[in-house]
C-alpha cells in the first residue's frame, strides 16, 4: 500500500495532569499500555506501508505527550527549570527501540526539586521508556559545551517539552555565543569525530555487517551535515543548505531519498531485531528483505542481495555528498587563492581547481575528464571549488549515458588510463562524482551491488576499485618488498590501460544472472573498441576478463608440481605477456576481495605457478621434461644443500632409498632436504613429527615420518583442528619400506598467516605424543561462529577418476573441524588418503582429495555410494 494513503495512528490522549501530585501505581500501568498500544499501531501501519519518517515523527510526538504529563505529575509549573528533548528526539524523531535522551535544566536546583526530577526519570523508565538523561544547571551546561564538541551538537536539537519557557532563551544564549566553537574550531572537531567513527568501520560503507546509523554513509552523516549546515551557515535544514550555495536541488533530492531508504531500514530493524539494533547483522538481512518486499529473482540476484544494494547505494550516495559538502564548509571558511591558470581551461584558486569557463562542461562533455586528468598534474590540490563540483554533477546529469558514446570525452578517458598507475586516483575520484558510471554505464549498475556470503567482503563496484588501487601498488617502489615479482612485472608492462580496462570490466556483469566472466567479456570487447584501442589491445582485455579465475583456481584446485597441470595452463595463457599480466590482476583481485585473503602461502603458490608457467612457454620447452630428469634435477640440489650443511652423502643415499619417486615430483628441493635432515637427526626414533614455522612454500610445514598405518591421516587432522591450525595441502606419501612421508601446508586458522616458533614446538610436541598413542585423537567439538550459521547448504561430493586413484571433490560449508571430521569418515570408510588439496573461500570450502581403498586400488561405485551418504551425514546442514 502506498505510504501516502495510510493512514498515522492518531496521538494519544492524556487526561491532565495534577501538578506535583506523582504518578500513581495504576496510572503507570495505564501509561505502560498506552505506549505499548502506540507502538503496536505504529508497527501495524509501517508493516501497511506508511513513511517510516512520519511514523518515527508520530513516535516522538506520542512519547513527548507522555513526557510532558509525567513532568507535570511530578514538578508542577516550575520556574527555573525546564525538560528538554535532545539527540533524534531533539529533533522530533523516535525509531521503535530509540532511547528518549531528555536534559533537564535548571537554575541552581534545591535538593526538593532535584528528588522531584529524579522521580520524574524513574516514572518513565517504570512505564517502559529507555532514558538516557541529564541534570544540569546553565553554568554546567555551558562549560560542558565549551569542553565537549559533542555536548554542544546536542544542545542544537534540543527542543523544550515541558517546565518554564524562559529556559529555551537560556539554552539558546549557550548555543549562540559565537565565542563557543567558533565555524573553524566546530569543522574540525566534527571532522575529526567523521574520520574516528569512519575509522571504527574500516573507512568503508560497504562492511557485510554495515551499522545504519554510526557507519559511513549512515544517519550520522547526514545529522552532521545539517549541525554543520547550521552552525556554519545558519542553515537548518537541507533546503537552506539550497539556498546558501551548499547543496543543489539534484544533491537536496539524492540526500532525502537515500535518507528516506536509510529511515525505513532503520525502522524495520528495530521492529525486526526488537531492540535497539543499528547493525544489520545476517542474523536480520534475510528476514527484513521479506519484511520489505524484496523477492529473489533468481540464483545471482537473491532478494536478500536487492535489499542490501538499496542500503549500499543509499550509504554510498550519503557518503559521496558528505565529503563534497564538507570540502564545501572547507573552501567557505578559507580565503580566496591567487588565481593561476591550469592550461587553457582551469584555473587553480589556492589548493583548490576550477573551470575558467562557467558552461564548460555542459558545451564540451570531454572538459569533464580532462578536469580530473588537470588535477593529477597539480600537486597540493585537495579538490574543486565548490562550484566546479555543482557543475561537474549538473553536466554529469544533463549527457548522462551519451558520454559512453562521446567520442572525444572517450579519448580523454583513454588519455588517462594510459598515464598508468596515476590514474587510478582519477577514476576514484571520479567514481565519487557519479562520472566514472555515465562513462562506463555496466558500472552503474553494479554500482552497491553486494553477493549474500563471507567471500566478498565489498560490493561490487567497491571491490573493482580496490583491484585497480591494488593495481597501482605494483607501480610504487614502497611495494617492491612485499610485492617484488609483481612490481617487476608491471615495470615492464608496454600497455598499463590494458591491465586497468581487465581491472574495470573483470566483475562488472555480476548479478545478471549468466557466468559473469563470459558476459564481462562481451561488455569488454564493445566498450573497449568504442574506446578506440587497437584490436590486439580489446583482445586482450577481453580474454583477462573471460579468464581472471583461471591462475586462482587453477593454484588452489590442482598440483601444480604436475608439469603436465602447468603446460594445460601454459597452453591456455598463450604468452609470456599475457601471463604477467593475468598474475598481476589475479594478485589485485584476490586482495581486493577481503584483506584476510592473501598470505604468504598465496603469494609462493602463484608465484611458483608464474615462473613454471614461464619457463613452459619458452620457445624451446614443448612438452614436460622427462620423470627421470625431473627426479634428477631435484635430488641433486636438494644434496647440495645437505651436503653443505655437514651430512654425509652415503648417510642421504641411504634415506632416500625408502624415499618414492613423488617425493621428487611434487616437493622441493628444499623441502627434501629439510626433510631428510629431519630424518637424519632422528637416528632412527618414531614417530617423527618435524615442523618448520616459516617455510619455503610461504606457510608453517608438517612433516611426519612413521610406520604407516590406516587413520593415520585422520589423526593428524584431529590434532591440527584442536590446535586451531588450517590445513592448505596435505600430501600423503608411503615409503618402500611401509612409512609415512606425510607432508602438511598449514597457516593459523585465525590470522591465515604462519605461525610462530613456540605454536610450531607446540605443535610438535602435541602430535609426537598423539602419534605415539594407540588410539585416534577425536576432532574437538566446537559450534558454528554466527556468521556460519546464515551460510550452510548442503555439500556438493563427487567422484572422478584420477588414473589409479579415485579423486573425490568436496564443494560446500565451512565449519569448525571439517577437514577433521572428513578424514575420519574416510577412515571409518577404509578410504586412504593420498593427496589432499584445501581451498577456503570465505563460508565456501572447495576440497580435492586423492583416494584409494586398503589395497590402494581406486573406489568402486560401492565403495563410493557408502562414502558419500557417510559424509553427507556428518558433515551435511543436518549434521550442524
Amino acid at each position: 500500500m502506498p505510504a501516502s494513503i495510510v493512514a498515522l495512528p492518531p496521538l494519544p490522549r492524556l487526561p491532565v495532569a495534577v501538578p506535583r501530585s506523582g504518578v500513581a501505581t495504576e496510572a503507570r500501568r495505564a501509561l505502560r499500555q498506552l505506549l505499548g498500544d502506540v507502538d503496536r499501531a505504529l508497527a501495524t501501519a509501517f508493516r501497511d506501508g506508511a513513511d517510516a519518517t512520519a511514523l518515527a515523527h508520530r513516535r516522538g510526538e506520542s512519547v513527548a505527550r507522555v513526557v510532558a504529563h509525567v513532568w507535570m505529575a511530578c514538578l508542577g509549573e516550575v520556574a527555573g527549570a525546564a525538560l528538554f528533548a535532545v539527540g533524534g528526539f531533539g529533533r522530533g524523531l523516535l525509531f521503535p527501540c530509540s532511547d528518549v535522551d531528555l536534559l533537564a535544566l535548571a537554575e541552581a536546583p534545591d535538593p526538593a526539586r532535584l528528588r522531584a526530577i529524579e522521580q520524574c526519570f524513574a516514572t518513565l523508565w517504570d512505564i517502559g521508556l529507555k532514558v538516557g538523561h541529564a541534570v544540569r544547571d546553565p553554568a554546567q551546561c555551558r562549560a560542558l559545551a565549551a569542553q565537549e564538541a559533542s555536548v554542544f551538537t546536542s544542545l542544537l536539537d534540543a527542543r523544550r517539552l515541558a517546565g518554564d519557557p524562559e529556559m529555551e532563551g537560556v539554552l539558546r544564549t549557550i548555543v549562540d555565543d559565537p565565542g563557543l566553537w567558533p565555524p573553524r574550531e566546530y569543522l574540525a572537531a566534527r571532522l575529526a569525530e567523521r574520520n574516528a567513527r569512519h575509522a571504527r568501520y574500516d573507512d568503508t560503507a560497504y562492511n557485510l555487517e554495515p551499522n545504519l546509523k554510526d557507519g559511513p554513509g549512515g544517519l550520522r552523516t547526514l545529522d552532521s551535515l545539517r549541525w554543520m549546515g547550521r552552525r556554519l551557515a545558519h542553515a537548518n535544514d537541507l533546503a537552506d543548505m539550497v539556498t546558501e550555495g551548499l547543496l543543489d536541488p539534484a544533491e537536496q533530492a539524492v540526500l532525502e531519498e537515500s535518507e528516506a531508504t536509510l529511515r525505513r531500514y532503520r525502522y524495520a530493524l528495530h521492529l525486526e531485531a526488537g531492540r535497539p539494533e543499528e547493525r544489520l547483522l545476517f542474523d536480520y538481512q534475510r528476514g527484513l528483505a521479506e519484511r520489505l518486499g524484496f523477492e529473489d529473482e533468481h540464483a545471482k540476484n537473491l532478494g536478500v542481495e536487492q535489499f542490501m544494494q538499496g542500503y549500499y547505494r543509499a550509504a554510498s550516495q550519503v557518503e559521496r555528498l558528505g565529503v563534497q559538502v564538507a570540502e564545501r564548509f572547507e573552501e567557505m571558511l578559507e580565503s580566496p587563492g591567487e588565481a593561476l591558470p591550469v592550461g587553457e581551461a582551469f584555473v587553480r584558486y589556492g589548493s583548490r581547481l576550477a573551470a575558467i569557463d562557467p558552461q564548460l562542461f555542459m558545451r564540451r562533455p570531454a572538459a569533464l575528464v580532462e578536469i580530473f586528468i588537470a588535477r593529477l598534474d597539480q600537486p597540493g590540490l585537495v579538490g574543486f571549488t565548490a562550484d566546479t563540483m555543482r557543475r561537474i554533477h549538473q553536466a554529469t546529469a544533463v549527457h548522462a549515458d551519451a558520454l559512453a558514446d562521446d567520442r572525444e570525452a572517450l579519448a580523454a578517458f583513454l588519455h588517462l588510463l594510459r598515464r598508468g598507475a596515476p590514474a587510478v586516483e582519477a577514476l576514484w575520484r571520479m567514481n565519487r562524482h557519479g562520472l566514472l558510471a555515465a562513462i562506463l554505464p555496466a558500472f552503474g549498475k553494479v554500482f552497491g551491488r553486494m553477493q549474500y556470503d563471507l567471500f566478498h567482503v565489498y560490493t561490487v563496484d567497491e571491490h573493482t576499485l580496490r583491484v585497480l588501487r591494488n593495481l597501482a601498488r605494483f607501480a610504487d617502489p614502497a611495494a617492491q618488498s612485499e610485492f617484488s615479482l609483481g612490481c617487476e612485472i608491471w615495470a615492464s608492462l608496454p600497455t598499463p590501460e590494458v591491465l586497468l580496462l581487465a581491472g574495470l570490466f573483470h566483475d562488472i556483469a555480476k548479478g545478471r544472472g549468466g557466468d559473469h566472466s563470459i558476459l564481462g567479456e562481451q561488455d569488454a570487447r564493445a566498450f573497449c573498441s568504442r574506446l578506440g584501442l587497437p584490436p590486439a589491445d580489446v583482445e586482450r582485455i577481453a580474454w583477462l576478463v573471460r579468464h581472471h579465475l583461471l591462475m586462482s583456481t587453477t593454484a588452489q584446485r590442482q598440483d601444480i608440481t604436475d608439469p603436465d597441470v602447468v603446460h594445460r595452463f601454459a597452453e591456455l595463457v598463450v604468452n609470456r605477456e599475457q601471463l604477467g599480466q593475468l598474475y598481476l590482476l589475479t594478485v589485485a583481485d584476490i586482495i581486493g576481495t577481503s584483506p584476510r585473503l592473501w598470505n604468504g602461502w598465496k603469494d609462493r603458490l602463484l608465484a611458483d605457478l608464474y615462473t613454471g608457467t614461464r619457463y613452459a612457454l619458452r620457445s624451446d620447452v614443448e612438452l614436460p621434461r622427462d620423470i627421470g630428469e625431473r627426479v634428477r634435477d631435484c635430488s641433486e640440489y636438494a644434496l647440495a644443500l645437505l651436503l653443505d650443511e655437514g651430512h654425509v652423502e652415503a648417510e642421504v643415499i641411504r634415506v632416500w632409498a625408502g624415499f618414492p619417486q613423488l617425493s621428487f615430483l611434487r616437493h622441493r628441493p628444499e623441502q627434501i632436504a629439510w626433510q631428510t635432515a629431519a630424518i637424519l637427526h632422528a637416528n632412527g626414533a618414531v614417530p617423527l613429527v618435524a615442523v618448520h614455522p616459516l617455510s619455503v612454500r610461504g606457510s608453517t610445514e608438517l612433516f611426519v615420518y612413521t610406520p604407516d598405518r590406516d587413520g593415520l591421516f585422520a589423526t593428524v587432522t584431529a590434532v591440527l583442528d584442536r590446535l586451531r591450525f588450517s590445513v592448505m595441502e596435505a600430501r600423503i606419501l608411503s615409503s618402500t619400506t611401509g612409512m609415512a612421508l606425510d607432508t602438511f601446508l598449514l597457516l593459523d586458522a585465525d590470522s591465515q598467516q604462519p605461525v610462530s616458533l613456540a605454536r610450531a614446538e607446540e605443535l610438535q610436541q602435541r602430535l609426537q605424543r598423539a602419534l605415539a598413542q594407540s588410539t585416534g585423537v577425536q576432532p574437538s567439538k566446537r559450534g558454528m561462529s554466527r556468521h556460519q550459521k546464515h551460510f550452510q547448504m548442503t555439500p556438493r561430493i563427487s567422484f572422478h577418476a584420477a588414473g589409479d586413484r579415485t579423486q573425490l571433490a568436496l564443494i560446500g560449508t565451512d565449519r569448525p573441524g571439517l577437514l577433521a571430521a572428513v578424514a575420519q569418515v574416510m577412515s571409518s570408510a577404509g578410504v586412504r588418503v593420498h593427496d589432499a588439496r584445501i581451498a577456503t573461500f570465505g563460508e565456501r570450502v572447495e576440497d580435492f582429495f586423492q583416494l584409494t581403498d586398503r589395497h590402494n586400488a581406486p573406489l568402486n561405485e560401492a565403495v563410493q555410494q557408502r562414502l558419500l551418504q557417510a559424509l553427507l551425514e556428518r558433515v551435511g546442514p543436518a549434521a550442524g
